[in-house]
Formats: structure tokens, C-alpha cells, sequence
């Protein structure tokens, strides 16, 4: 699904390199997490398997077109318009032009969001608003998901449940 050949990569496109020969393996149901200080290149390397950045050496070879992100910070606590959970989830799902309407439904359910489905988006806290970033990143069930920091701002007892 995603393979990293001798990955190379610097903001300068030369050395010092933020990361440098770096090779992984992804398959199809795989959990990949991967962990290091600030600044050591995690958000980069997600950048780059997004194809948001090019390598100064190597290759990424996406066997997918069916990949979704969730960046560590939701883009709703700016929604300027009134607009609810399920609103923005349903409009995401009919951009994807998923026909199922009870797919919105199933995502909530997953990311225990189905008492928000009628809340303002404004109007959720971050945590919340980061598990609707979540559950419209499941919307069809994509082949691969990318979340960076997905916890931030989600509560202790929803990271474990």
C-alpha cells in the first residue's frame, strides 16, 4: 500500500538532512505510529507520503488513491457559518459521492459523536471538534488514514474508549 525507499529529505534540499535513508513498509490493515521528540521530522514525513513536500532523494509509492488525512489541528473552531455536525459530515460524504446516507450515521457512532450530530460546529470543544475531523476522515471507509497527534485536545477517558 505504501512503500519508502531511502527516503532523503531537507528543507534546504541538502544535508543536514531531517531524514535521512529512511525506509518503511506499509500493508493493508497495518496500525503504524510513529513516535519521536519535537521537531525530529514526524510531521515532515507525513507531509511527504501526502505529497504536500518532494524528497531530496528516494521514493513513496502510494499503491492507493484512497487516503485521508487528520492534521493535529481541526480546521472548525474558524467555521464562520452555522453549520452542525452532521451538516459538514453529510457534505463531505456527498463531495466523496458516497450514496449510503446512513454512512454519516456510522462514522458517528464510531467516534462516539451521534449526541453532537445537531450541535453548531462553533459550538463544540477542541477535543470534540477533533473527532469530527476523525469521523469525516472514515467517511468511506478509505484504504489508508494519516492522523498527526489525532489526541490533541481529546480527553483521557475518549482517547482509551
Amino acid at each position: 500500500m505504501l512503500s519508502i525507499q531511502h527516503l532523503y529529505f531537507s528543507y534546504q534540499g541538502q544535508p543536514p538532512y531531517v531524514l535521512n535513508d529512511l525506509n518503511l513498509e506499509v500493508h493493508s490493515g497495518d496500525y503504524i505510529s510513529i513516535v519521536g521528540d519535537n521537531g525530529s521530522g514526524k510531521s515532515t514525513l507525513l507531509r511527504l507520503i501526502l505529497g504536500f513536500l518532494t524528497p531530496v532523494k528516494g521514493s513513496i509509492t502510494r499503491n492507493t488513491k484512497n487516503i485521508r488525512y487528520v492534521s493535529q489541528k481541526n480546521d472548525f473552531s474558524h467555521a464562520g457559518f452555522p453549520i452542525t455536525v452532521h451538516e459538514i459530515l453529510d457534505s463531505y460524504r456527498k463531495l466523496l459521492k458516497i450514496k449510503d446516507k446512513q454512512e454519516v450515521n456510522r462514522v458517528l457512532e464510531l467516534t462516539h459523536m451521534t449526541e453532537f450530530k445537531d450541535r453548531l460546529i462553533s459550538k463544540l470543544s477542541g477535543g470534540q471538534a477533533q473527532r469530527v475531523s476523525i469521523a469525516r476522515a472514515l467517511i468511506g471507509s478509505p484504504d489508508l488514514i494519516i492522523l498527526d497527534e489525532p489526541s490533541t485536545g481529546i480527553d483521557r477517558k475518549s482517547q482509551e474508549g
